[in-house]
C-alpha cells in the first residue's frame, strides 16, 4: 500500500496568475468562482470541487487538466482530438505547483465529453499499429456498446491503474446511487496505491470519502468545508427526514 502525502503528492496547488489578466468582466474570469480566486492547495489523496450550477467549479476542473496537459475533452495525456472546439483560455492563466513525484497514469474524465472519447478510441483502434487496442484497456467492449454507466464504470475499473492522477468532471452524472458507492470503493483502492484525485461533483454520497479536502464555491468566494456543512448534504439530509413537509413547500411554491 503506497498512500501519497503532502511530500509525494502528484499535484499541490494552483495559482491564480491574477496580475496577467486583462478583465474579469468577460468570460471565463465573470465566473464567481474566479473573482476571489488567488491559490487553491489540493489535498495529497482526494479534493473535491463543489458548488451549484453556474458557480464555475467544471471551468476551473477543465483549465487545470489543460494546464497540466490534457486534451479539453478528457483522456490520458496521449488524447489529441477536437469535436467541437469550446474550452475556454482560463488554463493560460494558472499555474500549477507540482510535486517531485510524477504519477505513472493519467486520467482526464467530463462525463459531458466522455461519449467523444469512446468514439475517438473507436477511430484509433481502426488505424493499423503493433500495439494492443486501446479499447482493450477498458475492459475490450465498445464503450458505445455499453450504457452510460457501464462505460463510466469501464474507465474507473478498467483504465485507472494505480500510481495516477486522476481529474474527474462530475463523475457521477450516469451512476446509480450504488455504483457510487462503489466508485467510492475503487477511489480508496487507487489512493492506496498512490493515487491522487482531483474531483468535480454534486454527489454526497461521492463527497464522503474520509478525510478528504472539500472545496466549496459560491458567490460570496472558495472555502473548506465538511460534508455535513455543504448545502448538497443539508438538502439531501431535510428531503428524506421529511419528504412530506418538503414536498409540500415545493408545490405550493409552484401554485404560488
Amino acid at each position: 500500500m503506497v498512500v501519497l502525502d503532502q511530500d509525494s503528492q502528484y499535484v499541490k496547488s494552483v495559482y491564480l496568475k491574477r496580475d496577467l489578466i486583462p478583465s474579469f468582466h468577460h468570460f471565463p474570469f465573470n465566473l464567481p468562482v474566479l473573482q476571489n480566486f488567488h491559490e487553491v492547495m489540493f489535498h495529497p489523496n482526494v479534493t473535491y470541487f463543489i458548488g451549484e450550477n453556474g458557480m464555475g467549479k467544471s471551468t476551473l476542473l477543465e483549465g487545470i487538466a489543460i494546464a497540466f496537459g490534457f486534451n479539453p475533452e478528457g483522456g490520458t495525456l496521449n488524447f489529441n482530438f477536437s469535436s467541437f472546439d469550446s474550452h475556454s483560455d482560463l488554463d493560460e492563466y494558472l499555474r500549477l505547483v507540482k510535486g517531485v513525484n510524477r504519477a505513472k497514469d493519467h486520467f482526464f474524465f467530463r462525463a459531458e465529453t466522455f461519449y467523444n472519447v469512446a468514439t475517438n478510441i473507436e477511430n484509433l483502434d481502426k488505424e493499423p499499429g503493433p500495439g494492443p487496442r486501446i479499447i482493450d484497456s477498458f475492459g475490450g467492449k465498445s464503450l458505445h456498446e455499453q450504457s452510460h454507466g457501464e462505460s463510466f464504470f469501464a474507465a474507473f475499473i478498467e483504465r485507472f491503474q494505480g500510481n495516477g492522477l486522476y481529474i474527474l468532471d462530475e463523475p457521477e452524472a450516469a451512476l446509480s446511487p450504488l455504483r457510487q458507492m462503489s466508485m467510492l470503493a475503487r477511489i480508496n483502492e487507487l489512493v492506496n496505491q498512490g493515487s491522487q484525485f482531483i474531483i468535480s461533483t454534486h454527489s454526497p454520497i461521492l463527497m464522503a470519502y474520509p478525510n478528504a479536502k472539500i472545496i466549496q464555491l459560491t458567490e460570496n468566494g472558495i472555502s473548506e468545508s465538511t460534508l455535513e456543512e455543504t448545502q448538497h448534504y443539508s438538502i439531501m439530509k431535510q428531503f428524506f427526514d421529511n419528504k412530506d413537509r418538503m414536498l409540500h413547500h415545493l408545490f405550493q411554491e409552484i401554485k404560488e
